[in-house]
């Protein structure tokens, strides 16, 4: 008799380290005082794992946080990288969301998900403040998750960016 069943999937990402990550990230935004926030963690597919909105935040806020992440993912770089990369190359960035079928946003706030060897294994969005704020709560949050945020980071003076 042949038994069949169904093989697991390998896990890079767990469940529990994406709920740490977004945990982390939401209690670093009400740290310091930020608008409510959106945070998406995505893994290395793709694919949602954990989606936590805030009460109060907005509600295009989870397709902006899942943008961020997904282009930081498709860009291999965290997405203040891709808009410093790409600020005078409007056409370009209008083709990546093109291709991407508009789930790219190259603005701060999509953070790397790096492993001790340096491998992407997903990515966090963040969306609910102004881009750098948003950007400081994902590192932290990825921090508390003990891996490696690219950019590892927050820019200078994100206290006082504003929407």
């Amino acid at each position: 008799m042949t038994e069949y069943y169904v093989k697991p999937l390998a896990v890079d990402l767990p469940l529990a380290t994406a709920e740490c990550i977004a945990d982390a990230t939401l209690a670093a935004g009400r740290a310091a005082g930020l608008l409510p926030l959106t945070v998406v963690v995505l893994d290395a597919g793709g694919h949602v794992v954990v989606l936590k909105r805030e009460d109060g935040s907005g509600i295009l806020r989870a397709e902006i946080a899942q943008g961020k992440a997904h282009g930081a993912l498709g860009m291999g770089i965290g997405s203040r990288i891709i808009r410093d990369r790409l600020k005078e190359r409007p056409a370009f960035q209008a083709a990546i969301a093109a291709a991407s079928d508009g789930r790219f946003i190259p603005v701060p706030g999509g953070v790397l998900l790096c492993r001790a060897d340096g491998a992407a294994i997903g990515a966090v969005g963040v969306s609910g403040d102004a881009s750098d704020k948003d950007e400081y709560a994902a590192i932290a949050g990825v921090r508390a998750a003990g891996l490696t945020p690219h950019p590892e980071h927050p820019v200078e003076g994100w206290q006082d960016a504003s929407l």
